[in-house]
């Protein structure tokens, strides 16, 4: 059975919305309910937070997450995520904790269940690299969605595709942030995370939200009250 390790990676900057990782959604911060949940994963051993900082460190350590310093250069608002994971595997295993994979659980979405990150894990299989979240679209690149000029001239973003009727065009999906399942050995080898072989598991919107600005928040933090709200009553 390979070895997973869970990770919250969590600067503190954000231009989109100020100290997110840190907002509170159900009087807990976001980072927290990332940490919670990997803690509800069977397969996650260990569950580690990179970040730069220091409030975020405090947070993590009193959910119960071991902490990995982030270089501040990978802490900026142009760094490359991928950079940053790769920073964790490399810190870990130099100092002698190997693990077969890293799986990403973005503070961005606090309304993920555990049963949705084990089903990631579940089909990280022999020959998948990568498992990644999606979520139906609400707009097709075949049909509504459009590229824009300076002077405000539109094209369809998919000009040549050949369909003519929605019912025709493939089904489009959103990538989400609810999870990233990677094999180490693929991380460190390659650059882009859709270079490889990557399957992907379909997540209900309502537990798809990604918290990127204000009004993302505002939508999550009402899904979250009526989601606890049916809890209560059944």
């Amino acid at each position: 059975m390979s070895r997973v390790f869970g990770f919250v990676f969590a600067r503190g900057g954000s231009k989109g919305l100020p100290r997110k990782n840190l907002l509170k959604i159900g009087g807990k911060p976001l980072l927290a309910h990332s940490i919670d949940t990997a803690k509800r994963v069977q397969r996650v051993e260990r569950i580690f937070v990179s970040t730069e900082d220091p409030e975020i460190k405090q947070i993590a350590e009193e959910y119960g997450a071991e902490v990995i310093d982030r270089p501040p250069g990978l802490a900026e608002d142009k760094s490359a995520e991928l950079d940053a994971w790769r920073h964790a595997v490399s810190y870990l295993t130099a100092r002698g904790e190997n693990f077969d994979v890293l799986l990403s659980l973005p503070a961005t979405s606090p309304l993920r269940s555990p049963e949705d990150v084990s089903r990631c894990l579940e089909k990280l299989d022999g020959d998948t690299d990568v498992v990644i979240t999606v979520t139906p679209a609400s707009r097709s690149p075949y049909f509504n969605m459009v590229s824009r000029g300076q002077d405000g001239s539109c094209q369809i973003l998919s000009p040549s595709s050949g369909y003519s009727r929605r019912q025709d065009a493939p089904e489009a999906f959103d990538i989400t942030t609810v999870a990233y399942a990677v094999k180490t050995e693929f991380l460190q080898t390659r650059q882009n995370l859709l270079g490889g072989k990557t399957k992907s598991v379909v997540i209900p919107k309502e537990r798809a939200v990604d918290i990127d600005d204000y009004w993302d928040f505002k939508f999550a933090e009402l899904i979250y009250k009526e989601m606890n709200l049916s809890l209560i009553h059944i």
